[in-house]
Order: structure tokens, then sequence, then C-alpha cells
């Protein structure tokens, strides 16, 4: 099992796990000012998929379940199991039921999404990654996201230049900003 290492983790963004408090200091817990913060099992998202994550959570895979060997190339696949992991490394620590409530509430809902026949693994396989599709943008028309008067909220107008409704539309044309 691969533990915290003596060298100092890297960025959030990166796939590490920052334990800074209130003031942003590292080892500062941020409900008691000046009490320590117990070093994270893992402090690398690899490390935890690796090593803790999937030989736990074994799936037959095909079917219902999807998997990607190369799922460090799926970015919602990176951000649902770093959630996964951040909100693990916290509830683990907690007494009683901490890791009930990390299976309730983190755990149940994202394995279904994270692993599901239409998940971020859907077009793969555990031996072929497949580059998935990106849905297509026309970016909005120039002033498109102004906002009408202070009190009045967004403005919701029918735009002049983009398309019309089709047959059946109930939306008529109309964008809510």
């Amino acid at each position: 099992m691969t533990t915290a290492q003596a060298s100092p983790p890297a960025p959030p963004s990166d796939g590490a796990l920052d334990h800074g408090g209130a003031d942003g200091g590292p080892g500062q817990d941020a409900r008691a000012p000046g009490a320590e913060v117990p070093e994270p099992v893992y402090t690398q998202l690899e490390d935890w998929l690796i090593d803790y994550f999937l030989p736990m959570f074994r799936r037959t895979l095909g079917g219902e379940y999807r998997w990607c060997a190369q799922w460090w190339q799926h970015g919602e696949a990176i951000s649902r199991l770093t959630s996964l992991w951040h909100a693990w490394e916290v509830l683990r620590l907690q007494p009683g039921t901490g890791i009930a409530a990390w299976y309730r509430d983190h755990l149940d809902h994202q394995l279904p999404i994270l692993m599901g026949a239409r998940g971020p693994f859907y077009q793969c396989s555990e031996t072929a990654h497949r580059e998935p599709h990106e849905a297509a943008v026309i970016p909005a028309p120039e002033r498109w996201w102004d906002l009408g008067h202070e009190d009045d909220g967004p403005v919701i107008r029918a735009d002049p230049e983009g398309p019309q409704a089709e047959p059946g539309d109930a939306g008529g044309g109309h964008h809510a900003a």
C-alpha cells in the first residue's frame, strides 16, 4: 500500500490532496485553530485508485459496467474519482458512521455514473481506449448575455438572428440568459 510521502504534495489540480486549513496553511484543521490534521493515507489520486478503489470495488466489466485502462484520459472520470478520494480521506476519520456516509453520499451515487454504460467510459473497454465525442457548440451572438435593468434580472428575448422554432418546439426561439 502506498502511504503519505515526505515530499510536499502537488497542487490539487494535479490530482494531489491538499489539507490546507482556514488560514491556508497545511496541517491546520479549519474547525479547531492550531489542531493538527492527520496525514492522508494517499497523496495522489492514482495511488488511491490502484491500491484501494479498484481492488475494493470490483465489477464484472462489459454490459452494465465499463472501465478504461487509460482512465486518466477522461476528464470526467478524473473529476469524479478525485471527489470520491477526497471525501474518503475525510470521512474515513469520522468515528462511527463516516465510511457509511461515504458509501451513501458519495460512492453509491458516483459509481453507477462513473462505470455505467453511459458514463465517461461508454465507448471504451478494459483493453481499448476510444476518445469520447465532444458536443458541438455555437457561441452565443454578441450581447446575447447582456443583462437588463439591475432589478429586472436577465433579459429573456427572442434571438432576432437565430434559428426559428421548429414545429412542435414549445420554446418558440426564446432563450433565457
